[in-house]
C-alpha cells in the first residue's frame, strides 16, 4: 500500500505521463499511425482515470491544502489552480464523447471534438503537474 504522503507525487508523475502520452497520440495520429495513435491516447486515458482515483483518495483523507505562497506568486498560483479546475471538471465529458465516437468508428465527429479536447486535455495535465510543484516544492 502506497503511504498518503506520496499520492501527491504520484498524481504528477500520472499528469506527466498523461500529458506526454497526449503528445505522443497527437504526432502519431499526424503520421498516420492510427494503431500506435489508438494505444497513446487509451494509456492517455487510463492515467488520466487513474490520477482522479489517486487525487480522489487522497482529498478525502488530506483534505484541501493550503497554499503557503504570498505576494505574485500567491494570485499566479490561484490564477493558475482556478483555470486548471474549471476545466478539469469540463474535460471529463470531453474526454469521454470523444473517446466514444473513436471506438464506434465515428471518425468524423470524433477528430471534430478532438480538436477542443486535446488541447484542453493537455492543459488541465500539464497545469495539474504545474499546480503540485507550487503547492508542495516551492
Amino acid at each position: 500500500m502506497i503511504p498518503v504522503s506520496y499520492l501527491p507525487t504520484l498524481n504528477a508523475a500520472l499528469n506527466s505521463a498523461s500529458a506526454l502520452l497526449l503528445v505522443a497520440g497527437y504526432l502519431c495520429i499526424r503520421n498516420q499511425k492510427v494503431l500506435a495513435h489508438k494505444l497513446s491516447m487509451l494509456s492517455a486515458f487510463t492515467t488520466s482515470a487513474l490520477f482522479l482515483v489517486s487525487y480522489l483518495i487522497y482529498h478525502f483523507q488530506v483534505g484541501s491544502v493550503p497554499f503557503q505562497g504570498q505576494g505574485w506568486i500567491r494570485r499566479l498560483y490561484f490564477t493558475i489552480l482556478i483555470s486548471h479546475t474549471i476545466l478539469a471538471a469540463a474535460i471529463v465529458p470531453l474526454v469521454l464523447l470523444t473517446l466514444v465516437r473513436a471506438l464506434k468508428g465515428n471518425f468524423d465527429r470524433h477528430k471534430r471534438i478532438a480538436r477542443w479536447t486535446l488541447p484542453l486535455w493537455l492543459y488541465v495535465s500539464v497545469t495539474g503537474v504545474v499546480v503540485y510543484w507550487m503547492l508542495y516544492r516551492l
